[in-house]
């Protein structure tokens, strides 16, 4: 044997020694020894098991409370969600007596639990214990401002005061720190601007641009009911030099005329763009070019049916420009109007039209009913110029019209295509 080992490498000799070492010591091992390493190996594996339960539990936190708080019950901030959760607005008697023992364990193990505090505040506003609500308010107050049951709480504590200022501050840092707020807050804001006190705060704190006023503004000009508020809340906004983004300001008029409030529409909109007068059309030029025109500038009538129509600025005007194919034929271009009662003379400029006297556009003034007031054929551009003109007659039973130009099918193979330099509308004498 010893002949056999000394014929070996000498690096496979130490492996083979140090293997049976190992195997000695291992059949020489104490129960003690023994006892320890598997104590030792449980504790790792118990601590293994905490640590992921942990990091598990606060990954489901917000979406799962309660699978949470099944993960980690000792943790006192996921307990505290947990009681939040049980302590919602439809919470059963047990829900709501659960959920005062989970939030008082969660301060315990946690005083900074601030979902916890809201918790008992809430369920003592619901008591009828308003002390003690009071308590747990300011307390989650201190905590954090971010928690949004506890600036709920502070809005309609300052309402009971009557205390406007206090109302949307507290609207404003709960709109500034929560991602839920605006669902909630937004409706409540939007019908109490109806109070002309409450509007006046709110128009000074718009004035601040706080981060979440073009929202707000947004939502009030696509859902508002009441027209006297909502075009005095823009009214005064544009009055003390507020900035409010171009595509509100068009849903403001928008949302005016859909409610049946032309004349309020108007009025914000002549003040939007300073010299607008009703008894003209806006733009005889053509040199606004918008993304977003309201019903009062002109705007272009696009469809998939073979017609093209686009307002293009050129170097020191503008101009209105349409194609259709021959087989096409319908409204390409319209503006509203607010005309008084009386006889209109409309007349302007054409280029390009060159059609048979059956397929030639022409201008209509209609009644918002649909009744017509008037026709203007387009002679061809050749002819005079490309100078139209002509008479429309508005009656006193028709406040609101529609301005329109419409374009007839053509034999033409390249259809009818066009341009229009300049459009006037004015009080005949």
């Amino acid at each position: 044997m010893a002949m056999a080992m000394g014929a070996m490498p000498r690096a496979t000799v130490e492996r083979m020694t140090k293997r049976r070492i190992r195997q000695s010591s291992r059949q020489f091992r104490s129960p003690r020894e023994w006892a320890l390493r598997i104590a030792s190996a449980l504790v790792v594996g118990v601590a293994g098991y905490f640590s992921v339960a942990h990091s598990l539990a606060y990954t489901t936190r917000r979406a799962s409370p309660e699978l949470a708080y099944t993960l980690a019950p000792w943790d006192g901030r996921i307990a505290a969600s947990f009681s939040e959760q049980l302590s919602g607005p439809d919470a059963t008697p047990y829900q709501r007596m659960k959920s005062e023992h989970l939030a008082s364990y969660a301060l315990v193990r946690d005083p900074t639990a601030v979902e916890a505090v809201a918790t008992l505040g809430i369920n003592a506003h619901l008591r009828n214990d308003p002390s003690v609500a009071r308590r747990f308010f300011t307390y989650s107050d201190r905590l954090s401002r971010r928690d949004l049951r506890t600036r709920l709480w502070a809005i309609e504590d300052a309402v009971a005061r009557n205390d406007i200022p206090d109302v949307l501050r507290n609207y404003d840092i709960a709109l500034r720190t929560s991602s839920y707020a605006s669902g909630i807050l937004y409706p409540v804001l939007g019908t109490a601007i109806s109070n002309v006190d409450i509007r006046n705060q709110v128009a000074r704190v718009l004035a601040t641009k706080p981060s979440w006023g073009e929202g707000f503004l947004a939502y009030i000009a696509s859902t508002a009911k009441n027209a006297d508020a909502t075009a005095d809340l823009f009214i005064r906004l544009k009055q003390q030099g507020t900035a409010v983004a171009p595509y509100v300001s068009t849903l403001v008029v928008e949302r005016l005329i859909a409610i049946g409030d032309v004349d309020k529409a108007w009025r914000y909109y002549a003040y939007l763009v300073p010299g607008s007068d009703r008894q003209h059309v806006r733009d005889p030029e053509f040199k606004q070019v918008n993304d977003r025109p309201t019903a009062f500038d002109w705007v272009p009538v696009v469809n998939d049916t073979g017609i093209s129509a686009s307002i293009q600025a050129t170097e020191n005007s503008g101009l209105f420009d349409f194609a259709a194919s021959s087989t096409a034929g319908g409204e390409v271009l319209r503006q509203m109007q607010v005309l008084t009662p009386g006889t209109y003379l409309l007349e302007g400029i054409s280029r390009n039209i060159e059609q048979q006297a059956i397929s030639r556009p022409y201008w209509v003034l209609t009644c918002a009913s649909g009744e017509e007031l008037g026709r203007i054929n387009l002679p061809n551009s050749a002819m005079s110029g490309g100078r139209f003109s002509g008479l429309v007659k508005v009656p006193s039973e028709c406040a609101v019209q529609y301005l329109k130009l419409i374009v007839r099918p053509s034999n033409e193979v390249g259809g009818v295509t066009g341009q229009i330099d300049r459009l006037s509308l004015r009080l005949a004498h």
